[in-house]
């Protein structure tokens, strides 16, 4: 049986706004790199602005579909070599950590400009959909859970698709192959946005 800790967390897709750059192995190259030259344009703005970029990955490392936040925090840490990463495999952040990082963030950064990453359920046909989203995100609104919008821009890696089996089932049957692929496209898509940045 699913612990709460998880019902907090997961989300689904809304209807994808126009601000939202999609990216997927079946996509054009040029997609990705829309996406890559989107953010790296939000991470040279915001060093104008003095405001310290930080990734906030949200998950569990505890089941596979919600393993994304997590595994892709760890990605960006050893790729981009940023200190600057909450939710890694070793300190997840999740429902029950999350205001405290927040907070923590909010504390520690002069002005920070946050980034989210998480797991998503989407339809059939988007798995394995990469989303990158010019607005806050909204954990756990599929399951109408109470928690803080959180962010300024956000991915999403669509990972399983909504069927009428429960959503504990979502977290058993999602398929390693698939949250390994969508951590490694995040993680390169944010270590080429911040490398082009510097330059």
């Amino acid at each position: 049986m699913m612990n709460t800790f998880h019902k907090h967390k997961l989300h689904e897709v809304a209807p994808k706004p126009k601000h939202t750059l999609q990216f997927n192995e079946k996509t054009a190259p040029e997609e990705l790199r829309a996406i890559i030259d989107k953010l790296s344009a939000i991470l040279s703005e915001a060093r104008t602005q003095q405001r310290e970029v930080v990734y906030l990955c949200i998950g569990s490392d505890r089941y596979i579909g919600d393993s994304l936040g997590p595994l892709t925090g760890s990605l960006i840490a050893q790729n981009a070599k940023t200190q600057r990463v909450y939710g890694t495999l070793e300190e997840p952040i999740h429902a029950f950590n999350l205001k405290p990082a927040l907070k923590d963030i909010q504390k520690t950064y002069d002005a920070p400009l946050i980034i989210c990453v998480d797991a998503s359920l989407g339809t059939k046909e988007q798995v394995g959909d990469v989303l990158f989203v010019d607005a806050p995100l909204l954990p756990g609104k599929a399951l109408e859970r109470m928690l803080p919008e959180t962010g300024d821009y956000h991915f999403q890696g669509i990972v399983n698709y909504l069927d009428p089996l429960p959503t504990s089932q979502f977290l058993n049957d999602t398929r390693l192959h698939t949250v390994m692929k969508l951590s490694q496209l995040i993680a390169h898509i944010i270590t080429e946005s911040e490398q082009q940045a510097s330059q």
